[in-house]
């Protein structure tokens, strides 16, 4: 699991491990007795049958035990680490370790006194009736003295049973027991009673029946345990709290899990949004009401579109919400209070308390100043403030682009289209020149769904669209949308680099066909090696590099390449490892944070050091990267 990228085991899994690694390993006479039981009670059936009914017997009795912090159940002995005996294949050697076997240097396992006991008398049934026993039998005079002469062994099989021998876990989990019983059952049912082997088969099917049944029933008894342990409280107000406080727990958990949450210092985003949807529904099941009242439309507001409203009828910038977690009682006095400042210095404001808890929501120009205010009263929680004027902003860009979506659906219809995801003009600009009909806008911060995609899709009127995602956490959106859509044949060319969609797209030629072009850009985007270099926002530890707040870093396409201080620099260490003997270009889109001047330069000094390659530099104009480059 740490392997495959988590980073530190959860909490509850490190209690599991110390329970396992921490127990005393000790031998259990459950099976064993279980089993000799039943062997008693079916002497003189067929032997499959015997061992049908020794399974039911021990399906139906072993005792069933669900350990604290396990989510997955189901083992064969009550303690950790301890094991039951299968008497049925050999005991005898056993029987001689019972008083050594605690001190052994091997599997040392600890038998009490009354267990040992027990298993005396089981094994008293056995003696001539084993499977190494019967083993022996079957061994010439010569083998058995090559035997006892160190010659060879006869290993595991000989005192453990038969093995080798494996489930079609496949087929089980595609039909379940269910479906294999009713297998058997058709089989029977199809069974000739003139054919010689009838009886045979059918003491066979009848025992799969058994053992099927057995299995099902064990599981049936885990889940009774399961409930009747979850019936320890009745009272959903002491139970939901437990599993939001659980929840969060393991939330906390998740920087530890995964280390690109660790590397940028968060929680899992999805996790966090599930944890408000449970905080909801239990303040629901506390009858917890909001009062809506504060920002209800009057009766004769008219509704009007946003983008009917210019940014500077928006009075108040910011809408501000936070929690203050009080100190003391939170008043009705308090509230009238608390309500009259925010008026004062705002509009829409929601004031609704609870108990210890204050939720408010205000439209102010002065964010801090409700801050303040609200540390009066106690401590303050989950603050959030955002630009209504920018969002105004985005929603006027979003309207622009749809109207402009709805006018290329007017277009004449083309054989072939192009959607590119991009970020920063710069690029923006590069893929428009290259003929791209739809720019959706992403990046490494910002992944555009599968909606997007769809969105984009309906926009450009053609038979063909090619798909360039230009970021391999995109790729997945693009197949969703691919799947999604019948009426326009879709392409996703994986691209996972701004640099590899512009290759992609520069390598298209109108004359040939989709698939020919398919398979040329398939072929060229894997000649593109990309750099990316930015900056670390916070101090870490990747790829045996050791990072620190403020490090220049340069990130090709299996990690980091390179660390520094130097932007120009770092990107030259980075390109050392790029470039080879076969590398023909050198292509650098600047940032929106780097001078023209500044990277004409650089790029005049990246030919000086390779002059045998030619080097182009581009206004990228994207936003976090100095330089993207990619490397032909």
């Amino acid at each position: 699991m740490i392997a495959k990228g988590f980073t530190e085991p959860t909490a509850r899994i490190k209690a599991l491990k110390a329970e396992v690694v921490n127990a005393v390993p000790e031998v259990e006479p459950y099976r064993a007795v279980l089993i000799t039981e039943s062997y008693k009670e079916t002497e003189g059936m067929p032997a499959v049958m015997r061992r049908a009914k020794a399974n039911e017997k021990i399906f139906n009795n072993l005792p069933v035990v669900i350990r604290d912090n396990e989510l997955i159940v189901g083992a064969l002995s009550v303690k950790p680490r301890s094991t039951n005996l299968c008497p049925e294949f050999s005991f005898d050697w056993v029987e001689k370790e019972f008083k050594t076997m605690a001190t052994r240097m091997c599997d040392p396992f600890v038998i009490t006194e009354e267990t040992a006991d027990i298993l005396h008398e089981v094994f008293k049934y056995w003696k001539g009736k084993t499977t190494s026993e019967l083993a022996t039998s079957y061994m010439s005079q010569d083998c058995l003295d090559c035997q006892a002469g160190g010659v060879f062994t006869v290993g595991n099989y000989y005192f453990g049973g038969i093995g080798h021998v494996c489930v079609d876990y496949g087929k089980v989990l595609k039909i379940g027991f269910k479906g294999v019983i009713a297998e058997v059952v058709e089989a029977m049912n199809k069974l000739d009673a003139n054919d010689p082997e009838c009886l045979q088969k059918r003491a066979f099917y009848e025992a799969v029946i058994i053992s099927y049944n057995a299995a099902i029933n064990f599981a049936k008894r885990y889940s009774k345990k399961a409930a009747e342990m979850a019936e320890v409280t009745d009272d959903l107000e002491e139970f939901l709290p437990a599993v939001l406080a659980y929840a969060k727990e393991v939330l906390d958990q998740t920087p530890e899990m995964l280390p690109v949450l660790k590397e940028a210092g968060v929680v899992d985003s999805g996790g966090q949004g599930l944890l408000e949807v449970l905080h909801g529904a239990y303040d629901a099941f506390l009858g917890k009401e909001i009062d809506y009242s504060a920002i209800e439309a009057s009766a004769g507001t008219k509704m009007t579109k946003a983008g009917a409203q210019a940014e500077a009828d928006i009075k108040f910038g910011y809408c501000t919400e936070f929690i203050i977690m009080t100190d003391k009682a939170f008043t009705e006095a308090d509230e009238m209070e608390f309500k009259s400042y925010l008026e004062s210095i705002g509009d829409s404001i929601v004031c609704v308390a609870d108990e210890d808890i204050v939720k408010i929501h205000v439209h102010t120009n002065h964010p801090g100043l409700a801050f303040e205010k609200g540390l009066t009263y106690g401590q303050l929680s989950r603050m959030k403030v955002d630009n209504m004027r920018e969002e105004h902003q985005e929603k006027l860009i979003r309207d622009a682009e749809k109207v402009a979506a709805e006018q290329a659906k007017k277009a004449p219809r083309k054989p072939v289209g192009f959607i590119a995801v991009s970020i920063g003009e710069g690029m923006n600009e590069i893929f428009r020149e290259l003929g791209v009909d739809y720019l959706i806008e992403g990046g490494q911060t910002m992944n555009p769904s599968t909606e997007d995609m769809l969105t984009a899709i309906d926009a450009v009127n053609a038979d063909h669209i090619f798909i360039l995602p230009n970021n391999k956490n995109i790729v997945l959106a693009a197949n969703q949308a691919k799947d999604l859509t019948k009426d326009k044949d879709i392409i996703v060319i994986p691209t996972k680099t701004v640099p590899q969609g512009i290759t992609a797209i520069i390598n298209y030629m109108p004359e040939e066909d989709v698939d020919t072009n398919m398979e040329t850009m398939l072929e060229e985007i894997k000649n593109v090696k990309t750099g990316q270099v930015t900056y670390a926002v916070r101090d870490t530890h990747i790829d045996d590099k050791e990072i620190h707040e403020g490090d220049i870093m340069g990130i090709g396409d299996a990690g980091i390449l390179s660390v520094g201080q130097s932007v120009e620099q770092t990107t030259k260490e980075m390109l050392s490892q790029l470039v080879d003997d076969d590398t023909e270009l050198i292509s650098l889109y600047y940032g929106q944070d780097v001078l023209e001047e500044d990277a004409e330069r650089f790029a005049g000094e990246i030919e000086e050091i390779y002059p045998d390659v030619d080097v182009d530099f581009h206004c990228g104009g994207q936003p976090i990267y100095y330089y993207v480059l990619s490397v032909e």
